[in-house]
């Protein structure tokens, strides 16, 4: 198959000997854009200073520097590394031509030229550069493609979460900005654990990032209980506080079908589900729904409950106001070893102003408690007797 030559393309021809630039140059003009450099430092300046060529023929033989030293200057540029580079050059030994492919010329022809042979060559190389830079736009184009795709389906994915964990909030005496404050916390603690020796294996950035995700998703079995215990403003009786229990397993459950909708694992609805299902155990086994005990109980739910915990003392809701921050830290301190694990609680002692800046930089408006307190009367059962 016949190709036609391509008057847009450039040539560089770099050569000491002027004769062999007039030639060379006759040779090529008709059919491509040809510039001329007769030393290697001039055909450097033109190539960093001016339009870059297509393709180089570069003579070996040159005083000052010679065509391997223009060659390792141009692999070292930025973005000129992948010019091609054909050597001309009467050095005709085997090593000679290897040591110049070593370098990274894509051929060498030696002279006396075949101008026929010369044409051949360098159409070849323009055509292969052509496709190869083709191939690297497409590919360039794809991975920018993956990348857009990608952060749609993160974007649609924080969006479900916040969308599924609000649905939830809706329904109880939390606010929505309960679930910021919380995945916050998990963060906060997550990352001063990050190089504890318990904790560094499982807290790499990835699963802090898979955390901060999935912990919204804590309390999202509460849709499944019934408004005349979940609204309860009063004491629950032992009855309605064994089904107010099922919610960590309704979670769960929740999360695990929707999972098992998706026919593949998805690393932050597994952690989601540890999450739902295990946050009200407690570290010396009294806590709910299966009674786990220590290390028991997965390394993200203890987590979720030093953040849960502290969150319910400090928040303001519409049957209570919220605890002062000392004295909801001195709550987590006396629980050390019983309710919660004792080194997560050591890293929100050590970080607890971090707590009290993020329930203040997410705290929850008057407006929004009195908005609550309007949905919740349309719905709550009459009581007049406060829920501890």
């Amino acid at each position: 198959m016949t190709h036609t030559f391509d008057s847009k393309k450039t040539i560089l021809v770099v050569d000491d000997t002027p004769d062999n630039l007039a030639l060379i140059f006759a040779l090529l003009n008709p059919y491509y854009k040809v510039k001329i450099a007769n030393s290697g430092e001039k055909a450097l300046q033109l190539i960093t200073q001016g339009e870059r060529p297509d393709l180089i023929l570069l003579d070996i033989m040159m005083p000052g520097m010679d065509g391997y030293q223009v060659l390792s200057h141009i692999k070292s540029m930025q973005d000129a590394e992948l010019l091609p580079v054909i050597f001309l050059t009467a050095m005709n030994s085997n090593e000679d031509e290897e040591k110049g492919l070593q370098l990274g010329a894509v051929d060498y022809i030696t002279k006396p030229i075949s101008p026929p042979l010369l044409l051949a060559r360098v159409k070849n190389h323009l055509q292969l550069k052509t496709q190869s830079d083709w191939l690297r736009d497409q590919n360039a184009y794809l991975d920018n493609e993956v990348k857009l795709r990608t952060a749609e389906v993160m974007a649609i994915q924080d969006v479900t979460i916040l969308a599924m964990a609000s649905l939830a909030e809706t329904r109880d005496n939390e606010t929505g900005n309960h679930i910021r404050r919380t995945q916050n916390y998990v963060k906060a603690l997550a990352l001063q654990l990050q190089q504890h020796p318990r904790f560094n294996q499982y807290l790499t950035d990835q699963q802090i990032e898979i955390l901060y995700k999935s912990a919204p998703l804590h309390d999202i079995g509460k849709v499944g209980i019934p408004d005349r215990i979940l609204l309860k403003p009063g004491k629950f009786t032992p009855d309605e506080f064994e089904i107010m229990k099922t919610h960590a397993v309704l979670g769960y459950n929740a999360i695990a079908h929707a999972e098992q909708q998706l026919s593949t694992p998805v690393d932050f609805l597994s952690c989601a589900k540890e999450i739902a299902l295990s946050h009200q155990e407690k570290w010396d086994g009294s806590g709910y729904p299966h009674a786990l005990k220590g290390d028991e109980i997965p390394v993200s739910a203890r987590l979720m409950a030093v953040a849960d915990v502290y969150d319910a003392l400090i928040s303001r809701r519409v049957y209570k106001e919220g605890m002062p921050h000392e004295k909801a830290v001195s709550i987590i301190r006396d629980g050390r070893g019983q309710h919660f694990d004792p080194d997560i609680t050591d890293a929100f002692l050590a970080i607890h102003e971090e707590f009290y800046a993020i329930a203040t930089r997410f705290g929850d408006s008057d407006k929004e408690l009195e908005d609550k307190a309007a949905t919740l009367a349309k719905f709550a059962p009459p009581s007049d007797k406060q829920q501890d």
